[in-house]
């Protein structure tokens, strides 16, 4: 029986969920950063009080909430707050919303997943029309019927684009047919 250890298959488990949380956690304290730029104070920032709020149900710990929005009021650091436009398969509307330190790079890790994945680059207001912002994000004004084939490359598409660290949010006007 030699290799086949419980601790060793529990260390695998272990290493992955990990990793997805850390991912979690970044995406997370990012956006904690990003709205603590005009106000550290989140009595004054609504903006800042819903991302730690959304950074403690995900049970980031307090001390690296507080680490984010300290290095966010110190920092010189410049992060862009990016939306992006696409059209994914079967011709479904994505809007793709980001948080950069180099605007360059993220436009072209985007452009180079929506092509690897049938997904099309749009125009600056050619996607937008189509949604609504919301307090938790975009919602979709005219949802489109996809094919069960669509809806499988769009749904690979959407995933390739939230493991991007850069990418905050995916969100399309797609239903299920």
């Amino acid at each position: 029986m030699s290799g086949h250890s419980h601790w060793a298959g529990i260390k695998h488990k272990k290493e992955v969920t990990d990793q997805k949380r850390g991912k979690l956690f970044s995406k997370l304290l990012v956006a904690v950063s990003v709205a603590a730029k005009t106000e550290p104070n989140p009595d004054f920032n609504p903006r800042l009080r819903t991302a730690i709020t959304k950074a403690k149900e995900a049970s980031v710990p307090q001390d690296n909430i507080d680490r984010a929005v300290k290095r966010a009021a110190e920092s010189g650091e410049h992060l862009d707050e990016l939306t992006f436009e696409a059209y994914g398969p079967g011709g479904v509307a994505i809007v793709i919303d980001a948080i950069s330190n180099n605007r360059n790079r993220t436009v072209q890790e985007v452009k180079t997943i929506l092509r690897d994945h049938g997904g099309k680059w749009a125009e600056s207001g050619s996607v937008l029309w189509a949604f609504e912002k919301a307090a938790d994000g975009w919602n979709a004004k005219f949802p489109q019927e996809t094919s069960p084939d669509d809806a499988l490359k769009l749904d690979r598409l959407v995933e390739a684009l939230e493991d991007n660290d850069d990418i905050q949010s995916v969100a399309t006007n797609a239903t299920n047919a």
